[in-house]
C-alpha cells in the first residue's frame, strides 16, 4: 500500500486526466475510485470521487497532501498510458474472454506502455494473455527482461531483432508499433497484415520518406515552405497507412493520442480486422503528389 501512495503522489498535478482505481481484492468497501483535477475558487484540488455500493461520494482533495508531494516529472508518462489503456478497452470485445490473445510490440524501448498493457490485461482483466516485445536495443532488452522475471510476468518476454525481419511466430492476434521511427512502421504494418492480426495500434514517428518525394505543380506554393511541406508529408503517410489497411480488410481509424515525452507526434491508428476489402481510392491520391510509399511497396509485391 505504502508504495501505491508513493506512485499516485508522483502522479498528481494540474496536468492530470484522471486516475481510476478498480477491481478491488475485497468486495466489501469502495468498488471504483475516481481522482480528477477541478478548479475551485481559481486553486486546483482532486476531485475524488469513490462507488461503494450504489452510494456515489465525493471529495475534494488539497493537491499539498501528507503522504507525498506534487510533482510533473511523470505526468505526461501516466496520462499518455492512461489513454492508450483507453483505446485497449474498447477493441476488447473482439476477443472470446476465455481465448488467450498473443501481442507483438515492436519497437518497444523501455516497454513503460508494454508492462501497462500486460498488468491491464492479464492482473486486472483477468485474460491469458501473450506478449512479446522487440527492440534493437540489446541493454534495453536486457533490463526489461529483468523487470518481466521480477514481478513474476512469466508470459511478457522481450526479444532483440528488426521488425523488417521478424520472424519468431507465425500467429499473432494483436500487433502494437508505437513510434517506430520511419518506415520500420510501415515493416510492422505489413507484418500485422501477414499475420492476419484482428487489432493493430500504430503510432507513427520519424515520417521522412513522403517529405523527400512529394512533388506537385499545383501545390508548389504550398510545399515551398518546408514546415508546411513536413506536416502535410506526415498527415498524408497516416492517411496512406490507414486507407491501406481498410484496403486489406480493416476497419480503421485516425484517432488522437497524448503526445509521448519529448516528442509532438500525436496521432494513434487503430485498426480493426473485418474481413471486408476494397479499394479507397488512395492509390489516385499518391499518385497525384507522385509518391509511393514503402508500405504500397511491400503491400504490391504481397498481391
Amino acid at each position: 500500500m505504502e508504495e501505491l501512495k508513493k506512485v499516485l503522489a508522483s502522479l498528481l498535478s494540474e496536468k492530470l486526466y484522471q486516475i481510476i482505481i478498480s477491481n478491488p481484492r475485497q468486495k466489501a468497501g469502495a468498488f471504483k475510485i475516481k481522482v480528477r483535477p477541478v478548479m475551485v475558487k481559481e486553486q486546483v484540488v482532486f476531485q475524488q470521487t469513490v462507488y461503494e455500493g450504489t452510494k456515489v461520494f465525493h471529495d475534494n482533495l488539497d493537491r499539498q497532501t501528507k503522504d507525498g508531494r506534487v510533482v510533473h516529472a511523470r505526468y505526461d508518462k501516466f496520462r499518455q498510458i492512461n489513454r492508450y489503456l483507453e483505446f485497449v478497452e474498447d477493441v476488447l470485445p473482439v476477443f472470446e474472454k476465455e481465448e488467450s490473445i498473443h501481442i507483438i510490440d515492436f519497437g518497444c524501448g523501455k516497454s513503460y506502455l508494454t508492462f501497462a498493457l500486460y498488468y491491464y490485461l492479464h492482473e486486472l482483466k483477468k485474460r491469458e494473455v501473450t506478449i512479446t516485445g522487440l527492440d534493437l536495443k540489446e541493454d534495453v532488452i536486457d533490463h526489461c527482461n529483468a523487470l518481466a522475471g521480477k514481478y513474476g510476468y512469466d508470459k511478457l518476454c522481450f526479444l532483440k531483432g528488426d521488425i523488417a525481419k521478424f520472424e519468431g511466430t507465425e500467429k499473432v492476434d494483436m500487433v502494437v508499433t508505437l513510434h517506430a521511427c520511419d518506415t520500420a512502421t510501415d515493416y510492422a504494418l505489413k507484418k500485422a497484415i501477414d499475420w492476419d492480426a484482428r487489432v493493430i495500434f500504430s503510432v507513427p514517428c520519424c515520417q521522412h520518406e513522403v517529405n523527400k518525394q512529394i512533388e506537385n505543380e499545383l501545390f508548389s506554393p504550398v510545399f515551398k515552405y518546408g514546415l508546411i511541406r513536413e506536416r502535410l508529408s506526415a498527415l498524408l503517410t497516416d492517411a496512406v497507412r490507414a486507407n491501406l489497411l481498410e484496403e486489406w480488410g480493416y476497419d480503421t481509424q485516425i484517432l488522437e493520442f497524448i503526445d509521448m515525452e519529448h516528442t509532438p507526434k500525436n496521432i494513434l491508428i487503430r485498426a480493426v480486422k473485418n474481413k471486408e476489402c476494397g479499394k479507397t481510392g488512395i492509390q489516385e491520391v499518391t499518385d497525384f503528389f507522385h509518391v509511393n510509399t514503402t508500405l504500397q511497396k511491400l503491400l504490391n509485391e504481397k498481391e
